[in-house]
């Protein structure tokens, strides 16, 4: 049975993941959405509600969990007896620090091996800090983000102005 973990902080969940997840999902029996949870970072959504979101944009995908991690994913990846890590890269930037991390993974764990996916060319442009700076501004990110979640940042970034 493979078993992968797609790990990220998810801050907020783009297109470009949800693709890079049901690609992964076709290609094993269980992916494991894992969430971020990043002291040193100020996310715009709490850990619990990006899980949240992440199993809301999921469903219809019997054969993805989603959950919350901190610490090494090295150390996540042996306790849940994974069989690998899915990577989504955009860029040569991307696949070089993603290439750094595998190496260092796989380092603190012998049994991890790192696969690679390049993004769809549709989403190829999309991150977390593109689709916050383009909403904290009131831009349309309607083709950034799945519809069920575009409402929700909106709704966000209009509560923190206030």
């Amino acid at each position: 049975m493979s078993k992968a973990v797609y790990p990220g902080s998810f801050d907020p969940t783009t297109n470009g993941h949800i693709d890079i997840i049901k690609r992964a999902s076709g290609f094993v029996d269980t992916l494991v959405v894992a969430v971020l949870e990043n002291p040193s970072k100020n996310p715009l959504f709490s850990v619990e509600e990006r899980v949240e979101h992440i199993k809301m944009l999921t469903g219809d995908l019997e054969n993805v969990c989603v959950m919350p991690f901190s610490g090494l994913l090295a150390d996540f990846v042996k306790k849940i007896n994974a069989n690998f890590v899915i990577r989504g890269v955009r860029t040569i930037t991307d696949f070089e620090y993603e290439f750094q991390m595998a190496l260092t993974n796989r380092s603190l764990n012998k049994n991890m091996e790192t696969l690679f996916i390049p993004t769809s060319t549709q989403v190829l442009y999309l991150s977390s800090s593109v689709v916050k700076e383009v909403a904290m501004f009131g831009g349309d990110i309607s083709d950034m983000v799945p519809e069920k979640l575009k409402n929700i940042i909106v709704e966000k970034f209009e509560s923190c102005a206030e």
